[in-house]
């Protein structure tokens, strides 16, 4: 898997969304972008994409889409609307765009790498840190994270999002 950190401009949602899915069939990769105030950090697209496979391969799957499905892992939600929020929309903002091969090894590492070139050319206005500073407001607001279950742990922020993230596989 790999992320590309930058600020995308968007003029035309569905015109993204399209030209992502082109590139994706393109370097045979899932391509999924989201608004960087929602990813907490790597851990929590790794632990989406690690989950939506497995329930794909169990056929468990929500979505008929793998970038769906990873969309609805990375939000644990099990509405694809609900889970929309955490994408990217209209207009200029920082977001992070993950590139994953269905296959590891070389192969799969080629395309991810040629995938990630051809969206750098694509709607990307600068590639930059966006998950640095993870966004604690939203990530508590949208993961309905309280400050008494954080007052209650030691864990950290994006911790306790990975575990949102793995209760999707619960509440199925």
């Amino acid at each position: 898997m790999k992320l590309l950190e930058c600020t995308l401009e968007i003029d035309d949602i569905d015109a993204f969304v399209a030209r992502l899915g082109e590139i994706g069939e393109r370097h045979d990769v899932t391509i999924q972008a989201f608004d960087a105030s929602y990813v907490a950090d790597r851990t929590h697209l790794d632990r989406a994409v690690e989950l939506a496979d497995r329930a794909i391969a169990r056929g468990e799957n929500i979505a008929r889409d793998r970038a769906v499905e990873i969309l609805l892992y990375a939000a644990g939600r099990r509405q694809i609307d609900d889970a929309l929020e955490m994408g990217v929309g209209e207009g200029r903002q920082q977001a992070v765009v993950l590139i994953d091969a269905d296959s590891s090894g070389n192969e799969g590492s080629r395309a991810e790498a040629a995938a990630l070139e051809a969206l750098r050319e694509f709607a990307v206005v600068d590639t930059e840190p966006t998950l640095e500073s993870p966004d604690e407001k939203t990530l508590c607001s949208f993961f309905e994270i309280t400050d008494a279950e954080r007052a209650a742990t030691d864990a950290s922020l994006a911790a306790l999002v990975c575990e949102r993230v793995a209760l999707l596989e619960v509440e199925k």
